[in-house]
């Protein structure tokens, strides 16, 4: 049962009457208490009755909802919920789990770090994103810095420790918008040239659409030049230094098909390999670091080929233009990218769909013409209105 104790009064059981208590005077006045779900007995001390028994009242509410935290619960700092929480990515790959030490020592906690879950208010959370950007953040890094506070204050809130996440519904920086760089077979072919050892590297990624781990991680064993198929089974990254493999982006495995002009090549390459050797390795034989690849060949045979500024990774969004160029469909696009869904696919290369959509429209209207020349012509035609 709910009550509001009067800690200054007592009623004299005797007279009725109020008596004084030994406390009088002395610290806050009224102390309302209730039971939570659990049993266990919840107080807090108001000077104002009022008060106590607005907040006994909002008590008894998200008791009532289901939206009821004990404040013991809630007492944990983020910096030791960030330890929890990041225990509970282990399964992330670790160039992700690196990015997220990163973001948490270097902008999250030194803000949050001493502050109870309790007291993350929503509006010190947007000072906080005005504050990075003022600073000169950049608007990804930025986006990326909330995303992990928001993300670690939703884990809160499943595990009883919040209401509701006070981070939700912050306005963010907008990112720039970037026009994406899709190479021509001719542009690939004279890229890939002037990359010397490295060609037939330029040309996978430009026509499979790997991403540079996948290719960095590609072992003999994983190339079925038989079945002009490779299967992506993990992917490498340089974490601090140290390269690092594990599985693929979304831990999915798949098979990309390989084009036949590409099958000789690939032929000499795997000759004399063993089924665990790397397929593009360094020249000691290392798993090849793309800064090194870019600084020695890439950047250079770039800039030759009047490609400036491009980057490798956009040379799976070329493998993704020239697919869907050939007549690919969204879902064959989708499962040679290794997107978890076709709207995914949509959603970065739909604009690209353009002309097979046309191509549709110009089918339909050749279907009706036929229609219309054999039984369609005599039919009458029914008009609305």
């Amino acid at each position: 049962m709910a009550t509001i104790q009067d800690r200054w009064h007592r009623k004299n059981r005797e007279t009725g009457k109020l008596e004084r208590t030994a406390l009088y005077g002395k610290g806050k006045r009224y102390r309302p208490h209730f039971r939570d779900p659990s049993g266990r007995e919840v107080t807090k001390a108001f000077d104002r009755k009022v008060d106590a028994q607005r907040w006994l009242d909002e008590q008894t509410v998200a008791l009532v909802h289901g939206s009821y935290v004990h404040p013991e619960r809630s007492r944990l700092t983020v910096g030791q919920w960030a330890e929890t929480w990041l225990a509970g990515r282990a399964h992330l790959t670790p160039k992700t789990l690196a990015s997220y030490r990163s973001l948490l020592s270097t902008r999250v906690l030194p803000t949050w770090e001493r502050v109870p879950l309790s007291k993350v208010a929503h509006s010190d959370v947007v000072t906080w994103v005005a504050a990075m950007r003022a600073e000169g953040l950049s608007a990804s890094r930025t986006r990326q810095a909330y995303h992990i506070l928001t993300s670690m204050l939703d884990a809160a809130v499943r595990d009883g420790r919040l209401a509701r996440n006070p981070a939700a519904g912050v306005d963010l920086p907008r990112l720039p918008t970037t026009d994406r760089r899709y190479l021509t077979h001719a542009e690939l072919a004279h890229l890939a040239e002037h990359c010397g050892p490295h060609r037939l590297l330029v040309l996978v990624l430009g026509y499979t659409g790997l991403r540079w781990g996948e290719a960095a991680a590609l072992r003999m064993r994983r190339v079925d030049l038989l079945r002009r198929r490779i299967e992506v089974a993990e992917s490498v990254t340089d974490v601090n230094g140290r390269m690092v493999f594990g599985p693929p982006k979304s831990h999915a495995r798949r098979r990309v098909p390989v084009p036949r002009f590409l099958r000789d090549d690939l032929t000499g390459q795997l000759a004399g390999l063993g089924p665990d050797d790397l397929v593009f390795p360094s020249q000691a034989g290392t798993p090849l670091r793309v800064q090194n690849f870019r600084r020695r060949q890439f950047d250079r045979a770039a800039a030759a080929a009047g490609l400036e500024g491009l980057v490798p990774h956009e040379l799976r969004h070329t493998a993704a233009s020239l697919a869907i160029a050939s007549g690919a469909s969204i879902k064959g696009v989708q499962s040679m990218l290794g997107h978890a869904s076709a709207a995914m696919t949509l959603d970065r290369y739909g604009h690209l769909f353009g002309d097979e959509l046309d191509a549709v429209a110009d089918r339909m209207d050749a279907a009706r013409a036929d229609w219309l020349r054999t039984e369609g012509g005599s039919a009458p035609v029914r008009r609305l209105g």
